[in-house]
């Protein structure tokens, strides 16, 4: 389970989030501006709260207190961020290789794990390829593959089918269920289709300027309803 209590400074309000994430996929709602990218940076550990704690079970990843502050490599976290930020001059498999390189696993074992996850995901032809070659569904699972091919200990993944057409976005939903399903670790999926908490989510996380309105069930966010502004017309 990870557990947080965070406060960081925003542009019009602060960021004041308290909560849990049990595994399995957690749609992460809320407005735009509401504080859900930022949330999860501190998770990640790219950006710094002022105050609060992390815990992932029963490691202390952040605390103001006992100032602790675990740096991102260390955490076991795989992040996949907006646009993917797959390094452009890298190929497909140094991509995916370089969280291992950044955890110093040996050569030959990070040979091993990036041919085993680029095979998993579909995409081992696509290993000797540069970003600006791949699809948007390619560069996704790319993103992907690099996010867990470290094994990683909880997962967040910010907005990953919204740069996706609606084919492809429908293609990649399905794949992401069946990769993510078997997760036995805390997902957090930020997005702002409705779809993709239907299709995706076990439970859902509604933020509302920087504070947790809500964290529960699907089926009791649908009957419970949300803020229009959290869901977008398709």
């Amino acid at each position: 389970m990870l557990e947080f209590e965070l406060e960081m400074p925003l542009a019009s309000f602060t960021l004041h989030a308290e909560g849990r994430v049990d595994p399995g996929i957690t749609a992460v709602l809320g407005p735009s501006g509401a504080g859900k990218s930022t949330l999860l940076q501190c998770l990640a550990g790219l950006a710094h709260p002022v105050s609060g704690r992390i815990r992932l079970g029963e490691r202390i990843l952040y605390s103001s207190n006992g100032r602790i502050f675990v740096p991102p490599e260390h955490r076991g976290v795989g992040y996949v961020p907006q646009q993917y930020a797959l390094f452009p001059k890298m190929t497909v498999f140094r991509n995916v290789e370089y969280g291992l390189r950044a955890r110093r696993v040996p050569k030959a074992r990070r040979e091993v794990k990036v041919e085993e996850i680029l095979r998993r995901l579909g995409i081992g032809h696509l290993a000797r390829r540069l970003p600006a070659h791949l699809s948007g569904g390619e560069a996704q699972r790319v993103a992907l593959a690099r996010a867990l091919v470290i094994d990683p200990d909880y997962i967040l993944l910010d907005e990953p089918l919204a740069a996706l057409d609606p084919e492809t976005r429908e293609a990649v939903r399905k794949f992401l269920r069946g990769v993510l399903s078997d997760a036995s670790c805390p997902v957090l999926l930020v997005t702002h289709d409705v779809e993709d908490v239907r299709r995706l989510a076990d439970r859902v996380m509604v933020i509302h300027e920087g504070r947790i309105i809500f964290y529960g069930g699907v089926e009791q966010w649908e009957r419970q309803g949300i803020p229009a502004s959290t869901r977008r017309v398709e």
